[in-house]
């Protein structure tokens, strides 16, 4: 896949994207070649990542079948948290929020 068309896949921006391809590119995980145009690139995995990926899937249904067992615990799904504080930190960055903690705090002068 290109890099546009990964970031469409797991809604995230291109920018955001091409990063974690860099990252993997340098931990050896993919490489990148020529895309249909002078202004694409597609990522392809290395042998290394291909290794792992069933170790990978495996980990990521544990993940989810450990969140799916604290939800049938808890009386709201723990995706409605992670909403509510994305709504909350698009309100206001945590950043800000520490900020201006810091600016009431004596100690902080």
């Amino acid at each position: 896949m290109t890099i546009t068309e990964l970031a469409e896949s797991v809604g995230r921006t291109h920018s955001a994207l091409s990063q974690k391809v860099a990252a993997m590119r340098a931990a050896g995980w993919v490489r990148t070649v020529p895309g249909d145009d002078a202004r694409s690139k597609k990522v392809t995995l290395t042998d290394e990542a291909r290794a792992i990926t069933g170790r990978l899937a495996a980990e990521w249904r544990a993940t989810e079948a450990a969140l799916a067992e604290i939800e049938a615990e808890i009386p709201y799904p723990l995706s409605r948290v992670v909403a509510d504080v994305e709504r909350a930190l698009e309100r206001r960055s945590f950043h800000d929020r520490i900020a201006e903690k810091l600016t009431e705090d004596p100690a902080w002068d």
